[in-house]
């Protein structure tokens, strides 16, 4: 009998994908902390790291080379990576509010969501400029940037506010880019005029005068208006004016400077600077509430003033993961010294660097390359992540998490064998707890339901209506239970609209992993919460359930539908056998999800394509389904574990047609079909394969790059229907319109041929 798992019996909630946060996650990763869970709240999938982002903009990196991967790397440290933006803290609750899913539960909280440029001190600036930060926003802006150069021929002025070396660095790069850019298109890089401004009066304040001297030198001979002394009061489109009232021309304004905490933080309890940055002390802590530790840019530790730089933010992964731990286990937390002196090496656009130190200034190529070396080296720790063993006896498998009395009771119990039958149900207050916030829709219908709880639903079925019953269920195969929660249940509502029907009543059936009260309970809330989202907003009432304890998250559903009685309506039910030739073949949403998430769970997928994935999954198909039968779709069916394949099998058999599917016009997830063939595929495949019996000439296509993906599992995947060919492009346009952006005609219906198989290929 295998040993019980480990029981969640305390949380530590990471927020923010920040440099110490990427270090605290490795160390986690290296050395689990038993009993302890780590859950990753992020914005954003992919985290760039500041020391190479000046390379990438100069052109010297790809975008992967200089981005974490914080999805694999959550999942590599065994941690729930929630994809949103922290908004608020519920200090009595201790919950962390995000902007658009449930709150979520810490025993232990760290904030490092870095700094947030404050333009809105400057008149117009929060509308004309560019922050910075956040990266990504940036990134986009760039990328914009780069595509008007190509596009429209003539000056183009830019402008940097900010006079550090994060300013300077990045008007370089940018400059050396852009002048690339310029002389490959055979153009003229006199077009281009950079200026930068900054209210100090020194550039690279900070740096020593040999270091200030050399770059003002490298401004100087590359063309860079600098102005210092000058302070930016206002920004409209194309200009900005300084203090002195002169008005500057600038097509584009990139903004450096006035970097500030998160204003949301100005709501909370935490203790703040006057830049809004959080105050903490020697063991990274805040003052105002131990509970909460902060680090890298947001954070402003007390006693140690240093410059908002990267090194810090790395140097304090370990001091904090090693305080985590020991917050959570009673021991002693340990102070941290950040040092007086760091090594800076900046860039000059091209593969040129200068180091700063003190009073140490080198420069030249070579110390690019030390650099280069120095960063790859930091970036390989995190995006290379080798299988990980079992950690042996280290010494946090002696430490124990600190509980209460009333909490030892239950992990000792979660630790005990459990009873089976209806001992293993989730305890009535622990349920009562967890779903006394849902609010499901309500439908005249339901008799008796979660309203009035009874032993059953009652539900009366209209006049004129058919009843349409479907049921799935399946384990979570990712670890945020709120987005489990709204891809079970859009999976099993899929069958319901594939069938044309109304979604009228769900009854929900779960397991959930044994634990302390508090957990299971939030676990429930937050799946549920998801389900809920996406049940009522079919118009689908919640009547009821059964939840029970079980060795992995799973959730399913029963769903009941209802349809026109009478066989002749135009609303009567869409039936796998109602193709026909000459049909055109519809699918609603790509493919891919099972070839995607066995990649995921290998740590071969990036965070990207799992959140692509996971976004097709929450789309909801009823609108989908709504659009096809008004463009006269006669069959349909959802695509789920049979794949593509056998799920036209299932409709060209019972009509006696034959289907042509054009692999080229297949809609891909983003990362399928390198997953595919990098020969990593679902578990369900090799059955899925079985149906190859069904394809004409099926040796001819086994190389072709899509064919594997003709028999991969998906999961709350599209709608397959056939349309009459005269009226396919419109139902596309209509629901690429409705937001199914991949929609696409994959095939056509034929006449039955000699050849026994009913499926034939194409490319």
């Amino acid at each position: 009998m295998q040993p019980p798992q480990q029981p969640v019996l305390r949380d530590i909630v990471l927020v923010g994908g920040g440099h110490t946060h990427v270090g605290v996650l490795k160390r986690f990763a290296m050395n689990p902390e038993p009993g302890v869970r780590l859950t990753l709240i992020c914005r954003d999938t992919h985290t760039p790291y500041s020391g190479m982002l000046p390379g990438y903009i100069a052109g010297h990196y790809s975008y992967d080379e200089v981005h974490i991967d914080l999805r694999r790397l959550a999942e590599h440290a065994g941690a729930r990576f929630f994809r949103d933006e922290a908004v608020g803290i519920d200090h009595e609750a201790r919950r962390v509010l995000c902007r658009s899913r449930p709150s979520v539960p810490y025993d232990w909280m760290s904030i490092n969501i870095g700094s947030t440029p404050h333009v809105e001190a400057v008149s117009g600036a929060g509308e004309h400029a560019i922050p910075v930060k956040p990266i990504h926003r940036f990134n986009d802006r760039w990328q914009s940037l780069l595509h008007r150069l190509e596009a429209h021929p003539g000056r183009t002025r830019v402008a940097v506010v900010g006079g550090g070396a994060g300013g300077v660095e990045l008007l370089l790069a940018m400059q050396y880019r852009l002048t690339r850019e310029l002389t490959a298109r055979g153009r003229d890089p006199a077009e281009l005029s950079f200026s930068l401004f900054t209210r100090g009066e020194k550039l690279l304040a900070t740096h020593n005068p040999r270091v200030r001297a050399r770059f003002q030198r490298i401004l100087a001979r590359r063309g860079v208006e600098v102005h210092t002394a000058t302070e930016v009061v206002d920004v409209e489109a194309q200009r900005l004016q300084t203090a002195d009232g002169t008005w500057h021309p600038a097509d584009e304004i990139v903004w450096v400077t006035n970097a500030g905490g998160a204003p949301w933080l100005r709501n909370t309890r935490l203790s703040l600077d006057d830049a809004g940055f959080i105050e903490v002390g020697d063991t990274l802590q805040t003052p105002s509430d131990p509970r909460i530790f902060a680090a890298g840019d947001i954070a402003h530790q007390l006693g140690f003033p240093r410059e908002k730089a990267g090194v810090f933010a790395v140097r304090q992964g370990r001091p904090l993961a090693d305080n985590l731990r020991a917050a959570v286990t009673g021991r002693p937390l340990t102070p941290y010294r950040p040092q007086a002196k760091w090594l800076a090496l900046i860039t000059t656009g091209g593969p040129h660097a200068v180091a700063s130190r003190g009073w140490l200034c080198l420069a030249g190529d070579w110390v690019w390359r030390w650099k280069d070396w120095i960063d790859r080296g930091f970036m390989a720790k995190f995006n290379d992540l080798p299988a990980m063993e079992e950690s042996s006896s280290g010494a946090s498998k002696r430490r124990r998490v600190v509980l209460n009395e009333e909490e030892n009771t239950q992990a000792a119990s979660a630790l005990a064998m459990r009873c089976g039958g209806c001992g293993a149900k989730v305890g009535a207050s622990v349920l009562s707890r967890a779903l006394a916030t849902l609010d499901p829709v309500a439908r005249e219908e339901v008799k008796v339901g979660l309203h009035a709880p009874d032993d059953a639903a009652v539900v009366r079925v209209p006049p004129g209506k058919d009843m349409v019953h479907s049921i799935d269920f399946f384990r979570a195969f990712i670890d945020d239970p709120y987005v489990f929660g709204k891809i079970a249940a859009n999976h099993a509502l899929g069958d319901i609209f594939a069938m044309g029907a109304e979604a009228q009543t769900a009854t929900a059936v779960a397991t959930v992993p044994q634990g302390l009260e508090a957990k299971v309970e939030d676990t429930v809330h937050q799946m549920m919460c998801g389900a809920v989202e996406v049940l009522d907003a079919a118009g689908c009432a919640l009547v009821g359930g059964h939840t029970g304890e079980g060795g992995e998250l799973a959730l399913g559903f029963a769903v009941n539908g209802l349809i026109d009685a009478d066989p002749d309506s135009d609303s009567g039910p869409l039936t796998k056998d109602g193709l026909r030739p000459g049909q055109a073949l519809i699918l609603t949403k790509p493919i891919g999800t099972g070839t995607l998430f066995a990649a995921h769970a290998r740590l071969q997928a990036r965070g990207r394509w799992i959140d692509a994935a996971l976004a097709s999954m929450c789309q909801s198909s009823r609108q989908a389904a709504d659009c096809l039968r008004e463009h006269g779709a006669t069959a349909c069916t959802d695509l789920t574990g049979f794949g593509l394949l056998g799920h036209l099998v299932e409709m060209t058999r019972p009509a006696g047609v034959d289907a042509e599917i054009d692999l080229a016009a297949l809609p891909l997830l983003e990362g399928a079909e390198e997953t595919v063939a990098a020969g990593i595929l679902s578990s369900l495949q090799p059955a899925n394969v079985r149906l190859r019996r069904a394809i004409h000439d099926p040796a001819r296509w086994h190389e072709h790059p899509r064919y594997p993906l003709l028999f991969d599992p998906q999961t709350a995947g599209g709608l397959l229907a056939g349309v009459p060919a005269e009226r396919a492009e419109d139902c596309l346009a209509a629901l690429q319109a409705l937001g199914y952006a991949q929609a696409a005609l994959v095939g056509r219906v034929i006449a039955p041929g000699e050849a026994l198989e009913p499926i034939h290929l194409k490319d």
